[in-house]
């Protein structure tokens, strides 16, 4: 793979000799009904802030904007303001309902697309569609409030506004020049069959930090900007130092006002006249010139543009943002050849980092993937013990806040740009989901991955008893540990000319000794290895809440908890022998994850009899245990699958390396004749060359292996077109019921949107495809596979007549998953939510959006619109199928089986 500038560019920001990453897209696309600006007494943080609030209204703990960047602290933002002269209001921020307001949970209306961007962000782009005519607020709210569970989310697209292209396409495209120094070209076409008019307010402000009576980091006194002749808005910032925005063309207006609540509109009180956030609002809508400053000095600026633009007609506006007065030369003589320059070094980066037989369709969803994900970084500001107090100069909270939401995280100081799930609907970082962003962009930004991974184990994020924070809801809650798998992964992904990161293993390793205690500590009640977690990210996949006390009494010992912990376990096992091999000190650490593995699979398999395995059905479930009796929740769900995740090799030769680590599984093979029973071996000669034993740990013996699998290759149950459902078609038919004292409770198949409001209702565990799991089980198959070479082979689909190794059914789901978003025979890609009259329409077909998960039945995209991080897994899937048709088939191994 060859260097290219944006290389260099990481080079230098990885040794500090550049500053390239201290500007991004890193601002947020929804602030209000957060959170972390919540401050009600019960913890309703749609209705403590909700959208209309949000033009008038300073933010406490960040901002947000429109197709905007700003530097990793968020001091200084940039953003668009729009008005289509019909709008009540500027479009400064996405629209989208919230929880309670839609049928589906919270939900952004809005089209827009994330195009590209470099790991430095040296070049970056993304573009939004405003309609022409009146934004339909209401309507929006209106409708999807009178639909029910049972229906479709209605669209922005489905009320007609955007019907023959009456939108504007709005690109904002960036390109730095130095570090501090970027250049912004803003492009407006008319896609519509009219002329048009459409006013633009670039905007420039400043994060509110000087409002709330504090002092320390992140604080300060108020900055100052200024009018600097026609085209110039000057800044002076304490920290940031002095900057200028300098416009091109001929801005009808610059305006100024304060990034200020607006008293006198939210609450009524007199204000002596003071500017407040919402001025530009009421001088370009309501003609009000008195909102802005006279002065013109402020903390929020705009330059006013306004056209009239005719069907296919575009206009551009440039501008510059700089530490000097340079801008105006940079808009004159050198951006042409800067932005030129950027876009070509980012083509030249795409190239190094991506095979180069991808046709064009994959390299495109590969680079929208990589673009979203580097989008997706957000400056995240949350510090529990200040939240929980009140700011002085605010009045007091409600007293039930330090008992409530997040009480006992009084250490919780985050203040780091951080990727997000999603910045509109999940404007949060969450635990599970980061470890699965950090896989693609390994690829090409290793250390981000690296660093975002150490900071959640940093002491100012994990809590003091080992806990992972997981999401600002309730970061006390149990996500998923894959934690270690993402790490291990990571490590093994960057190793370069033979050398791997060991101090970054290392540290990874020590901080998750203590989380891995907090999960047996906390999550194994009773002491027998079978784990609980609640409802551990897979949200409404139960019969009910199971994060909530049980409606039958008694505790449910959960087969995907003690699957993942067993995930978890053999991840560790593999790190320590890692380390150990360098480092004698891990060896004791190998032999306690060895043998505490071995005890999770046994406690899985037969505890009690049979632990949490049906040996009727060949499926694992949940079961409930009551007063010493247990009964099975025979619900055939991803949870029965991922037992299938636990699995790991191991190459004696090597372990015979390890003497401390010998030493004990030799006493452990000869004292626990029962446990090492689940140890398999297999000697493999491979073309007839000297042979190894290896072992392999994993929960399903090779019987059981293949039972469940024959449930995941049917497509009948689980396996669709388009990868592994999360629950099984078969409850289509069979819908699992359950009664107790407080009524009936079911489960049946359900591939598209939830038909409950459990978790909100915004997410489906019940029949749609989702990506990591799908990629936990690709993974998981080719490490069987490893093991088992061509000796075991199954029908793939189940009852096809057409068997395959366990490499080749890897690839079968790989093949169905990147489906999702390949143009079809007919040019239509399953994932997209067009309706029918727009289907074939060239300006919408060749945009694909990430979504949250898929129907399971017909592909399309669901929940969160740009879900890129998790479900960004795609490219990786898309470039290792392209790496993998170019090498050679792999060597078949002859293995028999060995004794003991």
């Amino acid at each position: 793979m060859g260097k290219t500038a944006e290389h260099q560019r990481l080079i230098e920001d990885r040794e500090r000799t550049a500053n390239w990453k201290r500007w991004g897209p890193y601002l947020s696309e929804r602030q209000w009904g957060t959170v972390r600006e919540d401050y009600s007494a019960n913890g309703d943080c749609w209705g403590y802030f909700p959208f209309d609030h949000a033009k008038s209204r300073a933010y406490r703990w960040g901002e947000d904007g429109l197709l905007g960047f700003t530097d990793r602290q968020c001091r200084l933002c940039f953003g668009l303001a729009l008005w289509n002269e019909r709008d009540p209001i500027l479009k400064e921020r996405l629209f989208g309902l919230t929880g309670p307001e839609g049928n589906h949970g919270e939900d952004v209306k809005e089209y827009y697309w994330y195009e590209d961007s470099t790991p430095t962000h040296s070049t970056f782009s993304s573009m939004y569609r405003y309609p022409q005519a009146a934004f339909p607020y209401d309507l929006l709210r209106e409708e999807n409030g009178r639909r029910g569970y049972d229906q479709r989310e209605y669209e922005l697209i489905d009320t007609g506004v955007l019907d023959e292209g009456r939108y504007f396409e709005v690109r904002a495209e960036y390109a730095k020049a130095a570090p501090d120094e970027i250049l912004i070209r803003i492009t407006i076409r008319n896609e519509g069959p009219d002329a048009a008019p459409i006013q633009i307010l670039p905007t420039l402000w400043c994060r509110n930090v000087w409002s709330w009576g504090r002092t320390g980091e992140g604080y300060g006194p108020r900055p100052e900007m200024v009018r600097d002749g026609e085209r110039r808005i000057r800044l002076r910032h304490e920290t940031l130092g002095p900057f200028t925005l300098t416009a091109g063309g001929t801005p009808e207006a610059i305006y100024f006002t304060e990034n200020e609540t607006n008293r006198r509109v939210l609450y009524g009180e007199e204000t002596d006249g003071a500017f407040a956030k919402d001025a530009f609002h009421a001088a370009v809508i309501d003609g009000d010139l008195a909102a802005v400053n006279p002065e013109e000095r402020g903390t929020k600026a705009a330059f006013r543009y306004r056209f009239r633009l005719d069907p296919g007609e575009s206009a551009e506006i440039r501008l510059v943002l700089a530490p000097a007065a340079s801008g105006e030369a940079d808009l004159r003589d050198g951006f042409d050849h800067v932005f030129a320059g950027r876009v070509r070094e980012a083509d030249e980066f795409f190239a190094a980092t991506t095979p180069a037989d991808l046709d064009p369709e994959e390299a495109l969803v590969v680079r929208r993937a990589r673009a979203g994900l580097f989008h997706a970084k957000q400056f995240y500001s949350y510090v529990v013990r200040e939240w929980l107090e009140g700011d002085p100069t605010n009045p007091p909270p409600p007293a039930e806040r330090l008992s409530g939401r997040n009480h006992d995280w009084p250490h919780l100081y985050n203040h780091d740009v951080i990727l997000m799930p999603d910045k509109w609907e999940y404007p949060w970082y969450a635990a599970w989901d980061l470890a699965f962003h950090v896989i693609p962009i390994c690829r090409i930004d290793p250390e981000f991955a690296k660093e975002q991974l150490l900071l959640l184990t940093r002491e100012w994020y994990m809590h003091p008893n080992g806990a992972l924070p997981a999401y600002e809801f309730e970061l006390g809650n149990a996500n998923p540990p894959v934690h270690a798998w993402a790490a291990w992964r990571v490590y093994k992904m960057t190793a370069s000319a033979g050398e791997r990161d060991r101090t970054f293993l290392a540290r990874m390793f020590q901080k998750l000794l203590l989380n891995f205690t907090w999960w047996v500590n906390r999550k194994d009640e009773t002491g027998n290895h079978l784990f609980s977690g609640g409802f551990l990210g897979l949200d409404n996949i139960g019969v009910f809440d199971r994060s909530r006390p049980l409606p039958t009494g008694g505790m449910l010992e959960q087969a995907d908890g003690t699957a993942w912990m067993g995930f978890y376990c053999g991840t560790m096992l593999s790190m320590a022998l890692e380390l150990a091999s360098e480092d004698p000190a891990y060896e004791d650490v190998a032999s306690k994850f060895f043998e505490h593995f071995v005890a999770i699979v046994d406690a899985m398999n037969s505890l009690g009899g049979s632990g949490l395995w049906d040996e009727e059905d060949g499926f694992y479930y949940d079961q409930i245990a009551v007063n010493g009796e247990t009964w099975p929740l025979k619900i055939r769900s991803l949870v029965g699958l991922l037992p299938l995740l636990a699995v790991e090799i191991f190459d004696p030769d090597r372990i015979r390396q390890l003497p401390g680590v010998t030493k004990r599984l030799r006493w452990f093979f000869k004292n626990r004749p029962d446990l090492a029973s689940y140890i398999s071996y297999l000697d493999a000669r491979v073309d007839g060359g000297p042979g190894h034993v290896h072992r392999l740990l994993a929960i399903p013996s090779r019987e059981r292996l293949l039972r469940v699998l024959g449930y995941l290759l049917d497509e009948a149950e689980f396996l669709s077109p388009f990868g592994i459902r999360s629950l099984s078609k078969v409850h289509l038919a069979e819908p699992f019921i359950l009664s107790t004292a407080e009524g009936e409770h079911q489960v049946s198949y359900v591939p598209g949107e939830s038909d409950s409001g459990m978790f909100g209702g915004n997410s489906n565990w019940r029949g749609p495809v989702w990506f990591p799991v799908n990629y936990l089980l690709v993974e998981a198959l080719e490490r069987y596979h490893h093991f088992y070479g061509d000796s075991l082979r199954i029908e793939c689909p189940t009852g096809s007549g057409r068997e395959m190794n366990l490499g080749e059914v890897a690839r079968e789901i790989e093949h169905r998953l990147t489906r999702l978003f390949l143009p079809d025979d007919e040019g239509h890609r399953p994932c997209s939510c067009l309706p029918g009259h727009l289907a074939d329409d060239p300006r919408w077909i060749g945009h694909p959006l990430f979504h949250e998960y898929f129907d399971g039945d017909t592909g399309r995209g669901l929940g969160a619109s740009h879900q890129t991080g998790w479900t960004a897994l795609v490219a990786s899937l898309i470039e290792k199928r392209a790496t993998a048709a170019r090498s050679p088939g792999p060597r078949v191994p002859t293995v028999r089986p060995s004794p003991a």
